[in-house]
């Protein structure tokens, strides 16, 4: 006789009731899953839109209105001055300077934001093993102490539900941090560029007011010999030796005075090449450069090739974003959590399929009362997009601002140079007939030392003037974006 089987077989409608009621289950979860997704679809707080910023017609400091906009300069815009030199001092500037190291940094540091925040996107989920080994009290409800080790393996997942956005616009901040940035190593770059060609032209000033005192100091020194033997053979007074050997004395000291200058200018370009003092020498070479005409464009296209402005509206959008993180964090917060591994006493049937484990489920957190916490960190947000708002309107002002300002100089620069070289030609003609006049003996010394006086001045104001409108026009080059261009409008970024 068979003996009856212990586990009969089940029925077939029984195992399809089982299953069916398992899959119904999963597709509760599933739903609920999905319906907590749909839901992340809306971002509270303000779309961000550009600030209205007056825009003037055209820059009043012009001398012709601008009909189109300014033709490109290029990344290498000093090359329009034609000065090897020059060149070989900007690209060294552009590979080691460590201000611009430090900005290239501080984008690797965005960008590392960027990808942190982004995270919020994705569930975290991590493996927590334990083993536990315990012993339960012989005096407990059981009334029986036992000893034993519990082995757990699961996994831990977590994952915030972004209805209301708080996430993305978090993203949204940091991608416009990132981008704000950006734009400030452009900023950084302008910069060092315009102060490596403004220190480097100075540098060559003081070489052709070098040169200029140089050769007045042989003349006067010849001056005061001549004087000398005037003054043995009765010729001319003692006092005229004295003032001969005073203005020597006075136009070496003004020499020296110029290398000290020209010493300390060389020693501010090696910081700027990111070099010891010590290591940079840069060749002595007067000043004989011409200034390029550079057309200043049309106000409406400033905006977009000025990077300190791109940056200040970088800056806004990260702000206008916060506003929506502060916005989101009035509404609940949705997590999905859930855990899913193995559990047993025993090591040796951890992974069976008997041994698993696992739960999910949603949690809502919803703030009740948080002390005017909230409130405080949203008003926050809004006063600092006012004041990055103020800061976009007055970065734009000052943009135009520098076009004028250097319209102007370049100018009036332009103007003194043709009156101070008229100075120049009348100085020479009054030194001659001052010497003409004092050899004929219709004059004194002290008016020969007069229009000597004179000419080295306009020599050395002349060079000066030169070496100013050289300075502005580097300044205009950087006022109009010293050839750098937005790649595209401002607008919100994409998280």
């Amino acid at each position: 006789m068979t003996p009856p089987n212990p586990h009969p077989p089940t029925s077939g409608c029984h195992g399809d009731a089982v299953l069916s009621a398992r899959h119904a289950k999963a597709a509760r979860i599933l739903t609920m899953v999905a319906g907590l997704l749909a839901l992340a679809g809306c971002e509270v707080g303000p779309t961000y839109e550009r600030p209205a910023v007056e825009t003037p017609r055209a820059f009043k400091s012009a001398t012709q209105p601008a009909s189109q906009p300014a033709p490109a300069l290029g990344q290498t815009w000093w090359q329009l001055f034609g000065d090897p030199q020059l060149t070989k001092l900007e690209q060294a500037a552009g590979e080691s300077n460590q201000d611009l190291k430090a900005a290239v940094a501080r984008v690797a540091q965005g960008r590392a934001a960027v990808q942190s925040t982004r995270s919020g996107l994705f569930p975290t989920i991590m493996l927590d093993p334990s083993v536990t080994r315990s012993r339960s009290s012989g005096n407990g409800p059981s009334g029986k102490s036992t000893t034993g080790t519990l082995i757990q393996s699961p996994l831990d997942l977590s994952y915030e539900v972004d209805i209301w956005g708080r996430v993305r616009r978090a993203i949204e901040s940091s991608q416009a941090q990132l981008q704000a940035s950006t734009y400030d190593v452009e900023v950084i770059r302008q910069t060092l560029q315009a102060d490596v060609a403004i220190d480097y032209f100075a540098l060559r000033s003081l070489d052709a007011q070098s040169q200029i005192v140089e050769r007045n100091v042989a003349l006067f020194r010849r001056q005061v010999e001549l004087t000398e033997r005037q003054h043995k053979v009765g010729i001319v007074s003692q006092i005229d030796v004295v003032q001969a050997q005073a203005q020597l004395d006075a136009t070496i000291a003004q020499g020296i005075e110029l290398q000290r200058q020209r010493a300390d200018l060389e020693h501010a370009l090696a910081i700027l090449l990111g070099q010891a003092p010590a290591d940079l020498l840069v060749a002595v070479q007067p000043l004989d450069l011409t200034p390029p005409t550079i057309p200043p464009g049309l106000p409406a296209d400033l905006l977009r090739r000025r990077p300190d402005v791109a940056e200040a509206e970088a800056n806004l959008i990260a702000a206008n974003a916060q506003i929506g993180v502060a916005t989101a964090n009035f509404y609940p917060v949705v997590q999905l959590t859930g855990v899913a591994g193995f559990e047993s006493i025993s090591p040796r049937n951890v992974v069976d399929w008997q041994s698993r484990i696992w739960s999910l489920g949603p949690s809502v957190s919803i703030p009740i009362f948080e002390g005017g916490r909230l409130t405080a960190a949203l008003q926050q947000a809004k006063a600092r997009y006012e004041e990055l708002q103020a800061n976009y309107r007055t970065a734009v002002l000052n943009a135009y601002r520098d076009v004028e300002d250097a319209l102007t100089d370049i100018h009036h620069f332009a103007d003194g140079l043709d009156a101070q070289s008229r100075a120049l030609a009348a100085s020479r003609e009054s030194l001659r007939l001052a010497e003409t006049q004092y050899q004929q003996g219709l004059t004194s010394y002290l008016q020969v030392i007069d229009a000597d006086r004179t000419l080295l001045a306009n020599e050395l104001a002349t060079a000066q003037i030169i070496n100013q409108r050289l300075a502005a026009t580097v300044l205009l080059i950087k006022a109009i974006g010293g050839g750098w261009d937005i790649p595209a409008p401002a607008t919100r970024p994409a998280p």
